[in-house]
């Protein structure tokens, strides 16, 4: 414990001139760009990853719903198997509303955070 308390120490000590002066700390990711990967914000890169991400949740969640229809289409009258689609549809739905909402919470949050820092 007392050692990661002098670290956080040192580093406070090492980036104090620095906010003193109004200077704004250069982590050394200059190099990014030299060595061919970019320079975009790692913010977008990280809400670009998660769209990605509910998207093939997205597409897992419809392959799901058809999966349901087609157990329903397919069960021939027998109320067992209706049963059986029509839950395998509702955790679908389900499923897509939570997607879309985690979608849109992410977007708004991310939104407002880069609207927030940006200078």
């Amino acid at each position: 414990m007392k050692k990661q308390l002098l670290s956080l120490f040192i580093l406070l000590g090492a980036l104090a001139p620095m906010v003193a002066f109004g200077q704004s700390a250069d982590f050394g990711t200059d190099y990014l760009t030299g060595i061919g990967l970019g320079s975009q914000d790692i913010r977008v890169t990280v809400v670009n990853l998660i769209r990605v991400a509910l998207g093939i949740l997205g597409v897992i969640v419809m392959v799901i719903i058809i999966a349901g229809g087609f157990r329903w289409m397919t069960a021939g009258g027998n109320d067992d198997a209706i049963a059986q689609a029509k839950k395998i549809i509702s955790a679908g739905i389900t499923g897509l509303i939570i997607i879309i909402v985690a979608y849109a919470l992410t977007t708004w949050v991310f939104n407002s955070i880069l609207d927030a820092t940006a200078g």
